[in-house]
């Protein structure tokens, strides 16, 4: 049992960029844009949050929570980049954000090369610091977001529009809504929140942004969305169970029955497998907005 509560900081640690992540997400599609270019999005985040870390470091005080924000920010610019495809140019958006998938990994690396001459950022000396009984700030952070998300959506008009936007945009229009605008909005905000997570997680799970920093994560988010049905608890729910399968295969290197049992492979891949078999067990009814990923364009006068 002690094993277990001594698992939760942890398990909160790992849930809360996934959560994070997937509220941007969610707030996208409800808005009628898919974004699978998550990965991506975190990638730039963590990159430039770790990188304005690096550089604030010991001259800068709070330059933790400094770069966060500056993380956050530059990556829901360049979340415009998918935006803009999507929405103004009407572009096939699973394909506009594979290619912003692409694009990150090829960015990150080169911004690295040029400010630290290697293919990573330099190492920071200290990252953010566990609070009461081990349990990292991102934890509240993404509680608050998830909070914020749902009175949005659900008791201010804004989150009436953003969601009818995403279910029937000809409606919303008719009535004076700006679909395009609502989102470019929905877009932006998923680059934001998306680009904080990856600042959360490089600053609590690692001491530099790599390559492999995000390692999936921002996929798991976008299936977080899915299993959750696009609504802030099912999200919150999905991602505590994708967060704590990804907990549990590090964790179980410690339990010396299993670890010699099975090769230390098949605990990496259990994450994935588990997000691969929930969504195929409870994908029997489509709950997605019904004008999720479809383009806009405005009909009659």
């Amino acid at each position: 049992m002690s094993s277990i509560l001594g698992m939760i900081p942890s398990v909160l640690m790992i849930v809360s960029p996934i959560l994070i992540t997937a509220a941007g997400g969610m707030i996208c599609e409800r808005s009628g844009v898919v974004n699978i270019a998550l990965e991506g999005l975190m990638s730039i985040g963590a990159f430039s949050a770790a990188a304005a870390h690096v550089l604030m470091e010991g001259t800068v005080p709070g330059s933790i929570w400094i770069a966060l924000c500056i993380g956050a920010v530059i990556s829901m610019i360049f979340s415009l980049i998918h935006a803009f495809a999507a929405i103004s140019l009407n572009a096939d958006q699973t394909v506009s954000g594979t290619g912003i998938n692409l694009l990150a990994n090829g960015v990150t690396i080169f911004a690295a090369q040029i400010l630290f001459s290697m293919d990573r950022t330099a190492p920071f000396q200290n990252g953010m610091m566990p609070g009461l009984f081990g349990i990292y700030p991102t934890a509240l952070i993404a509680a608050v977001i998830i909070a914020v998300t749902w009175f949005v959506l659900y008791r201010l008009p804004f989150g009436l529009r953003l969601r009818a936007c995403g279910e029937n945009p000809d409606a919303a229009a008719s009535v004076g809504i700006k679909v395009k605008q609502i989102r470019y909005i929905g877009v932006l905000c998923s680059g934001f929140l998306a680009g904080l997570a990856g600042g959360c997680l490089v600053f609590t799970q690692t001491i530099q942004y790599t390559a492999n920093t995000i390692n999936g994560t921002g996929f798991i988010a976008l299936a977080a969305v899915s299993f959750g049905r696009w609504r802030p608890a099912g999200i919150t729910l999905s991602s505590l169970l994708f967060g704590s399968a990804v907990a549990f295969s590090i964790y179980v290197v410690n339990i010396p029955f299993l670890r010699n049992l099975l090769p230390s492979e098949f605990f990496s891949l259990l994450p994935y497998v588990i997000t691969l078999l929930a969504l195929v067990v409870f994908s029997g009814k489509n709950y997605a907005p019904l004008a999720s990923g479809k383009p806009y364009e405005k009909t009659g006068s």
